[in-house]
């Protein structure tokens, strides 16, 4: 697939920087820009070939992932204690060369690398001044991204689709022209793994029938008989997926599932060149509590299966959790925030699937009208069985 051509970045003289570095930091410390060895303006990551690219020269360069270097889980409790003790000591951030830039409409805090496409905030529309960026407070780093494989052209063709499949939005919104200049957006996951040894005691309920009652009170009634049930089992949690931002709902970023995570590639800076990457404000700690939940909902379900019978009563459930480890992984989102009768409506798309989500506004005029049809049909129907009927 093609890119259109980025929005012009600042050009870089070339003799600032060095045309064979992998990344060269620039403009006092607030950004990370990788050289064209053609012409010295600043690469920007090209989805279509996946790879970085000159917006004036053509000059393309493949990424570079460090030797050796790999997709790890990394230990949960150890980070919490690192963490615990640069709190206490007040040592140096633990993610280098980053740098934030605050949005002082919605309170958004993004961090870039390179030459940003766009001077836009992605969640609601507002300019962001270069001039505000700000040292990255300590952060834990990422360790793996998956890059973009939709375009914007894709993302902007997926979007006049969405609106022409809207059938209860307002006509004039169908004819609106809905601004379609996405703002590519990487926002940051935690990922869980964690080998659960789960003990239970329940009860197992079997239905059966009787009759009860005589003459026109004759009539048949279920009831349960129940048994004691207990086991224990393990299970092991790959990938426990937890949105590590608060700037998106939730709702829409499980409807943007699934994700291909086995397209991850080591985090390395060139793949984010150009784009935002939303810092995290869900901390490691929250996440995991988060992703606990879901382990339980899940183990719940197990519980119920493993007690079978008709209907299931839980008395206890106790799980111990081990051998915890995460990732911090950047997930590919295409972003769009649109204005219709003064109303801000917010539109995703996936990054790396192009499957959509977002918010709309409803015709209550198509939507009564429905309603009326219905009932009408309704109607109909139950005067066509009463007439066949009599």
């Amino acid at each position: 697939m093609s890119q259109e051509p980025p929005v012009e970045p600042d050009r870089v003289d070339p003799s600032q920087v060095d045309a064979a570095a992998s990344g060269e930091a620039i403009d006092e410390g607030k950004g990370r820009v990788f050289p064209c060895e053609g012409c010295g303006a600043d690469l920007v990551f090209h989805i279509g070939q996946q790879e970085l690219k000159c917006p004036y020269c053509g000059f393309k360069k493949a990424l570079t992932v460090e030797d050796g270097k790999e997709i790890r889980e990394q230990d949960f409790l150890a980070m919490l204690e690192k963490l615990r003790e640069r709190r206490v000591s007040g040592a140096a951030p633990l993610s280098s060369d980053a740098h934030e830039v605050h949005c002082s409409s919605c309170g958004a805090v993004v961090q870039f690398e390179g030459t940003l496409i766009s001077t836009t905030c992605p969640y609601c529309g507002s300019p962001l001044q270069r001039d505000d960026v700000v040292e990255a407070e300590q952060r834990i780093p990422f360790d793996a991204v998956l890059p973009f494989q939709v375009d914007r052209q894709s993302a902007r063709q997926r979007l006049r689709a969405w609106i022409r499949s809207r059938w209860f939005a307002p006509n004039a919104f169908k004819k609106h022209r809905v601004r379609t200049e996405f703002e590519g957006v990487y926002l940051p996951f935690w990922t869980f793994d964690s080998m659960t040894f789960t003990r239970y005691v329940g009860q197992r309920g079997e239905d059966y029938t009787v009759v009860v009652g005589s003459g026109k009170n004759r009539h048949t009634v279920t009831r349960t008989r129940w048994y004691p049930a207990s086991g224990s089992f393990q299970r092991f949690f790959d990938d426990v997926l937890v949105p590590a931002s608060t700037g998106v709902s939730r709702r829409d970023l499980d409807a943007l599932a699934p994700w291909r995570l086995q397209q991850c590639i080591p985090f390395t800076q060139e793949a984010i060149a150009g784009f935002y990457a939303r810092v995290y404000d869900v901390d490691l700690e929250q996440g995991f509590l988060e992703a606990r939940q879901r382990m339980e909902a899940m183990i719940e379900r197990d519980v119920r299966r493993r007690i079978g019978g008709d209907r299931q009563r839980i008395d206890s459930i106790s799980t111990q959790y081990d051998a915890i480890t995460y990732k911090q992984v950047l997930l590919p989102v295409w972003m769009l925030v649109y204005r219709f009768r003064g109303k801000p409506y917010q539109v995703l798309v996936n990054g790396s699937t192009g499957k959509i989500v977002g918010e709309r506004p409803y015709s209550w005029v198509k939507i009564a009208l429905a309603v009326l049809a219905g009932a009408a049909l309704a109607g109909l129907l139950y005067w066509i069985a009463q007439w066949r009927a009599g």
